[in-house]
């Protein structure tokens, strides 16, 4: 009788019906991935069946495949919502153990940790004392600091200018901030104290020697001469304009007295390399200095590589760390749990573990999610056809039956 065969198409239908509709019931999770039953036909074993007509005994799901390919990736403008394109998972830290997914909703929780809205932990590289990448020796739980930078004294000024070959020839002996005829040029630039705030380093060009290309310099910090208003430096230029740094007295160590409770005096390393002597205007095209403020934490950032950017309140940002991805050679043999993730069995194989766009795994775009690939026409399809597969082995149930009754009757 065609029972057993009714029943499991029954149960096949059923359990094929509930991954459609587990499929619609997900068309709006983050990185979800398609789930497809595979059907295969069932016959009764036997010692020989040479000759003899099988019929099956029925139908049987021997597998759940899941379609992995890329979702669409929707734009949200939060930095920590991450996106992969192209191959890899997130590598995530369940309560110590290892669960992956494509679901990149991340976010700082109270600890510092990158972490999904589960709680799970997200893991990757972390980073030295100088702010490089440590990429060894495995990936681990991401910890962003939220802690201020402290204030960096300035040590070291870079100054390159050029300075007007055709400028008349001053005594330096007459020179006076307060006075522009007493001096050719001058220039300002910012320094910072050990305490983080901020100074201005007033300097001073006077061609003392026209013929000689010479040139001396001063220097003010907040208004109060530098040196007792002597001479810090000489700058000698050869005939094609560049400085003769043979003769010249640059770079040269400034002594600085800062007020306000920082340390002083402070030494400052001025160099003018790079400067020249040509028949054009006075200006200065590059000033660099080393120092800054205190700076708090405003707000991250991730490139497609996976590296965590923070940046601070005095404009310097700072690597944080860099996500990790994870492939696996079978990823068909991976086991779905729950929180939209996936954990490694025997059939996936191993994680091989990197970073983004480094090998096959793909790249990271931040600000954006990738959306679940359900293609709801197709589910919606999907489901009518397996309905109408559900009736139909109820038909069969039914015709059965009416045999049953049929046999019944004729005894």
């Amino acid at each position: 009788m065609s029972f057993d065969q009714a029943i499991s198409g029954l149960n096949a239908s059923q359990t094929n019906l509930d991954l459609i509709g587990n499929n619609v019931a997900n068309a709006n999770t983050v990185g979800y991935k398609t789930a497809t039953a595979e059907f295969s036909d069932v016959y009764a074993a036997t010692i020989s069946n040479q000759g003899l007509v099988q019929t099956g005994i029925g139908v049987a799901i021997n597998h759940t495949s899941t379609d992995y390919s890329q979702g669409a990736i929707t734009v949200t403008n939060n930095p920590l919502d991450i996106a992969i394109n192209g191959e890899g998972f997130f590598q995530l830290n369940r309560s110590g153990a290892q669960v992956y997914s494509r679901d990149g909703t991340f976010q700082v929780n109270s600890s510092g940790y990158l972490s999904n809205a589960n709680g799970d932990l997200v893991e990757g590289y972390g980073v030295d004392s100088t702010g490089a990448i440590q990429q060894f020796p495995t990936p681990n739980p991401i910890s962003i600091s939220l802690a201020d930078i402290s204030p960096q004294p300035t040590g070291k000024i870079a100054l390159v200018a050029n300075l007007n070959s055709n400028s008349k020839a001053l005594n330096p002996a007459n020179f006076n901030p307060t006075d522009t005829s007493t001096y050719t040029s001058s220039t300002s630039t910012q320094v910072f104290d050990s305490l983080g705030h901020s100074h201005t380093l007033s300097l001073f060009f006077i061609d003392s020697n026209a013929a000689a290309n010479t040139w001396d310099a001063r220097a003010q910090i907040d208004g109060v001469s530098v040196n007792s208003g002597n001479s810090i430096g000489k700058l000698n230029f050869a005939s094609d304009g560049t400085i003769d740094t043979a003769t010249s007295t640059f770079p040269a160590t400034l002594s600085l007295t800062i007020p306000g409770g920082a340390t002083t005096p402070q030494s400052v390393k001025l160099d003018v390399t790079g400067t020249t002597q040509y028949s054009s205007a006075f200006g200065v095209t590059q000033v660099t200095q080393d120092g800054y403020q205190a700076g708090s934490l405003t707000g991250l950032s991730i490139t497609a590589a996976g590296i965590i950017s923070g940046t601070y309140s005095n404009g310097l940002t700072r690597a944080q760390g860099q996500i990790s991805l994870a492939s696996f050679t079978n990823k068909e043999g991976l086991q779905a749990e729950s929180g939209n993730s996936w954990s490694q069995t025997q059939a996936s194989g191993v994680p091989v573990v990197g970073a983004p766009q480094s090998g096959t795994l793909g790249s990271l775009q931040s600000g954006s999610l990738e959306q679940s690939n359900v293609d709801l026409t197709t589910a919606l399809v999907n489901m009518i056809t397996a309905q109408y597969d559900y009736q139909a082995n109820s038909q069969t149930i039914k015709t059965e039956n009416a045999i049953m009754q049929t046999l019944t009757q004729m005894g």
